[in-house]
């Protein structure tokens, strides 16, 4: 989907937890095994009529075998009932029956019992899966709609670093559940503005909560929902209106991107400078050219202006506050600054300084 763009209940698939698959689907699976099971049915009444004339049926006086004969016989053979009612006289009517009824038997048996096993098997390992997924899911990232925010939110945190097995993604349109699939991440199907959903999802249990739909009002009950169950989480919201995005920080978002703003302002520049709009469309971009990165202080960095410092500082972060270079109060860094800094984006987002990876930290 483009956008999550409503959250209309699926009562029947809400709240359901599905992790990404790498076979095909099980009833695709039995259907294909059924269709198999057909054919080596059809294939051996055809092979018993057009050879009737080598079996006798012991129940009818004239000893004929019709169509009926052969379907009768080859649907108590493959089943292994028998009832010796119809059976082959001619030497290689036997053969036959040897080497190739007695094979299609066997086949037949082996997509029927194997299907039937496989089907239960599947339904126990995947409730073996998510339970252990369960289990292991503590300070992971809620995904709150799959759209194109969702995803590339997601993009950037795993060319960051982050680990496909720490997300959650909470939709209820397939087409977004089938997107979460590909790039191997676990979903849970339904409205996030429920609270059974949330729980499902591991909110409670949650580090960060990204919230993409394309309502605000979606965002904003889905914020206060989650901030209900879990107060410590940092929950950033995108919301489409600025008017909207002090009703979601008073609701409990930490941060609220308003995407419709960016792109206008994007826009605006790219109007006003082509040049400037290129480089804006640079930062946001990850994996290519620039990138915004954060990073601690170093120990030789300490005391220093923030102009001086070999990477291009664009604020300082203290006591969890975020301040400008260029502001007074950061005008020389301190141990426990950390950085907020313009880099090539081949280097390390997480790496102290460029081309470097082992320098003393001054946290």
């Amino acid at each position: 989907m483009a956008e999550t763009s409503a959250y209309a209940p699926k009562w029947a698939d809400a709240g359901q937890v599905s992790l990404p698959e790498t076979v095909r689907s099980p009833w695709w699976q039995l259907g294909r095994r059924l269709l198999a099971a057909v054919a080596i049915m059809i294939g051996t009444v055809a092979l018993v009529y057009f050879d009737r004339d080598a079996y006798v049926d012991n129940n009818d006086p004239a000893g004929t075998i019709n169509l009926v004969d052969a379907l009768y016989y080859t649907t108590v053979t493959l089943s292994t009932t028998g009832y010796g009612d119809i059976a082959p006289v001619e030497p290689h009517a036997r053969m036959i029956n040897a080497f190739i009824v007695t094979p299609a038997r066997i086949a037949f048996l082996v997509l029927l019992i194997g299907t039937t096993l496989e089907v239960l098997t599947k339904q126990g390992r995947d409730l073996i899966r998510v339970a252990r997924w369960r289990r292991k899911m503590a300070q992971h990232i809620v995904v709150v709609g799959y759209g194109t925010k969702g995803r590339s939110a997601v993009e950037t945190l795993l060319a960051n670093g982050a680990n496909p097995e720490e997300f959650v993604v909470v939709d209820p349109d397939p087409i977004a559940r089938a997107d979460a699939h590909s790039d191997g991440l676990a979903v849970v199907t339904g409205d996030a503005t429920r609270r059974e959903v949330l729980m499902r999802a591991g909110v409670r249990d949650a580090e960060q909560v990204i919230i993409t739909t394309n309502r605000d009002d979606s965002n904003v009950l889905t914020i206060l929902t989650v901030r209900q169950v879990n107060p410590e989480a940092w929950i950033v919201a995108a919301a489409r209106e600025r008017e909207n995005a002090p009703l979601m920080k008073q609701s409990g978002a930490d941060s609220v991107i308003t995407s419709a703003d960016a792109v206008g302002r994007l826009m605006g520049l790219s109007t006003i400078s082509p040049t400037l709009g290129s480089v804006m469309e640079d930062l946001l971009n990850s994996g290519i050219g620039l990138e915004v990165a954060e990073r601690d202080l170093l120990v030789d960095e300490v005391g220093k202006q923030p102009q001086r410092l070999a990477d291009q500082v664009i604020a300082v972060v203290r006591d969890e506050k975020v301040f400008r270079y260029f502001d007074p109060v950061v005008g020389t860094l301190s141990r426990g600054d950390r950085l907020v800094v313009v880099r090539a984006a081949k280097e390390l987002p997480w790496a102290p300084r460029p081309g470097t990876h082992d320098e003393e930290s001054a946290q």
